[in-house]
C-alpha cells in the first residue's frame, strides 16, 4: 500500500528521522521497508512527532519485553509449535487459518472465547506462560503471517482479518478473561499498529452491549470503526466478508482442513511452507530470518550467501519497478520513495529482518560479482502464476471496502 497522495515526503521524513536518531537500523526485526513505517504514521494521523514518539516506545518495548526482549522470547517459545499448545486450545482457541479472497488475500485470525477457562488453565501452566504464548502469537504476525501472504498474493499484506467466536461466553467468563484483553488491545495498538483490518464479533450473547462498553474505551476510535458485531444470525453477513473455503464449517464455512488436525490446529496457511526448516535454519543462524523471503514459496529455501545475492538483485531490480502503476495481482502496488537514497521498500510488503535500510548519507553499495552458476529468483510473473497454481484461493481477487460502521446486533 503506497503513502496517500502528499504523504510521500512524510514517510522520507519519517525515515530519516528514524536513521538520525538511531532508533532504526538494517535488519531491525520490527522491520525497516516502508510497509511498515506507514503503518506507524498512519495510526497517528501521519503526525511525525507522534510516530516517532510510537516507534520509539515500540522499539524499547521489543528490547525488554518479558526480560529477554521479543527476539529472543521468539526463539524460546515458536508461536505454531510450543509444548502447552493443546492446553490453551481447550481453553482459550487463538489461531491464523488461510487467506480470504474476498478481502484482497488477508489472513484470517480465528478466536473462540466460549471455552475460556483460566482456572483451569493454570493448573497446567502459569498465566505468566500463557501471557507469554499471546505475546509470540502477536509478533508472528508481522514476522511470518503477513510476509507469507504478501509473497502469496503477489503485492502487500499489511494488515489481517479478525473472527472472535462468542459461542458459550458469558459474563463469567468475560471477568475471567477481561485484564488479558486489555492487555492484548493495549500490545497490538501500541506495538503492532494499523495490522487489524477488520474485526468481526459473531454469536454475540444477549447483554453483551454492557460487556462491549466495559471493551470500547480500551479501543482507539479508529479500532472501534473495524469492528462488527453480529449475533446469532451472522452467517450470510460473515460469508459476504468471507469465502467459504477459507472459513472452518463450525462458523458457516466449508473447511475442514480434514487430515491436519482440523482447521483450528492445522495452522493452514502459507506461512507454514517449509516453515520447520526455515525455522530451524534460523535458530542455527543459517537465515537472517524465519519469514519466507521473495521467491521461496515456489524456488526453494535460501540460506547463508545466497541470502545476501538475492538481496542485492532485488535492490538492482527496485528502481526499474519504481514507476509502476498497476494494480494487477502481480504488480507491486508499493511505491518506491521518491529518493531511492532514503531507502527502498519491501516489493513483497514483509516486516521481517531482512528488510533494508540506507541512511540518507549512506553511498551506494556496489554489487558483488555475480558467479555464473548462481540460480536467481523466477520473475514476479512466473513466480505468482506458480503461488496460484498451489494456492488457488488467492487467485480471484475480489475488491470492495468492509463495513465501517460498528453494530450491535443481539439477537
Amino acid at each position: 500500500m503506497a503513502p496517500p497522495k502528499g504523504k510521500e515526503s512524510i514517510l522520507q521524513q519519517f525515515r530519516e528521522s528514524l536513521v538520525d536518531q538511531d532508533l532504526v537500523h538494517d535488519g531491525d526485526s520490527i522491520g525497516t521497508d516502508d510497509e511498515t513505517l506507514l503503518r506507524f504514521l498512519r495510526a497517528r494521523n501521519y503526525n511525525l512527532k507522534q510516530a516517532t514518539l510510537m516507534w520509539k516506545n515500540c522499539q524499547h518495548w521489543r528490547k525488554t519485553v518479558e526480560g529477554v526482549g521479543i527476539d529472543e522470547l521468539y526463539r524460546q517459545i515458536d508461536p505454531f509449535d510450543y509444548p502447552e499448545r493443546d492446553l490453551v486450545f481447550d481453553c482459550w482457541p487463538l489461531y491464523f487459518h488461510k487467506m480470504a479472497r474476498y478481502q484482497k488475500g488477508r489472513p484470517l485470525n480465528f478466536h473462540h472465547f466460549g471455552g475460556i477457562n483460566l482456572n483451569k488453565l493454570q493448573k497446567s501452566m502459569t498465566l505468566e506462560r500463557f501471557w507469554q504464548t499471546v505475546i509470540v502469537n502477536c509478533e508472528a504476525l508481522t514476522r511470518e503471517v503477513l510476509p507469507a501472504a504478501a509473497e502469496a498474493a503477489g503485492r502487500p499484506i499489511v494488515g489481517t482479518f479478525v473472527v472472535v467466536d462468542l459461542s458459550g461466553f458469558g459474563i463469567s467468563q468475560f471477568w475471567q478473561m477481561k485484564d488479558f484483553a486489555r492487555m492484548s488491545f493495549q500490545v497490538s495498538q501500541d506495538y503492532f499498529p494499523e495490522t487489524m483490518a477488520q474485526l468481526a464479533i459473531v454469536n454475540a450473547p444477549r447483554g453483551f452491549s454492557t460487556i462491549w462498553n466495559v471493551m470500547k474505551p480500551w479501543l482507539a476510535k479508529e479500532t472501534v470503526a473495524k469492528v462488527s458485531i453480529y449475533g446469532s444470525d451472522y452467517r450470510k453477513a460473515l460469508l459476504e466478508l468471507i469465502d467459504p473455503e477459507a472459513l472452518p464449517t463450525p462458523l458457516g464455512g466449508t473447511c475442514t482442513c480434514e487430515g491436519a488436525g482440523g482447521c483450528m490446529r492445522s495452522n493452514a496457511g502459507p506461512w507454514m511452507y517449509e516453515r520447520k526448516a526455515r525455522r530451524e535454519a534460523w535458530l542455527r543462524g543459517e537465515r537472517e530470518t524465519i519469514a519466507l523471503m521473495p521467491g521461496e514459496l515456489h524456488g526453494g529455501l535460501r540460506t547463508g550467501q545466497s541470502q545476501k545475492v538475492d538481496a542485492e538483485s532485488k535492490q538492482e531490480q527496485q528502481p526499474e519497478a519504481k514507476e509502476d502503476e498497476h494494480e494487477e495481482a502481480t504488480a507491486d502496488v508499493v511505491e518506491a520513495s521518491s529518493s531511492s537514497s532514503t531507502g527502498p521498500s519491501q516489493a513483497s510488503g514483509s516486516t521481517s529482518e531482512t528488510s533494508s535500510l540506507a541512511t540518507p548519507s549512506s553511498e551506494p553499495s556496489q554489487p558483488e560479482q555475480q558467479q555464473p552458476e548462481q540460480q536467481h529468483p523466477k520473475s514476479r510473473e512466473e513466480s505468482v502464476r506458480e503461488v496460484y497454481e498451489r494456492h488457488p484461493e488467492t487467485r480471484e481477487v475480489q475488491t470492495g471496502d468492509l463495513h465501517n460502521e460498528s453494530t450491535v446486533l443481539t439477537r
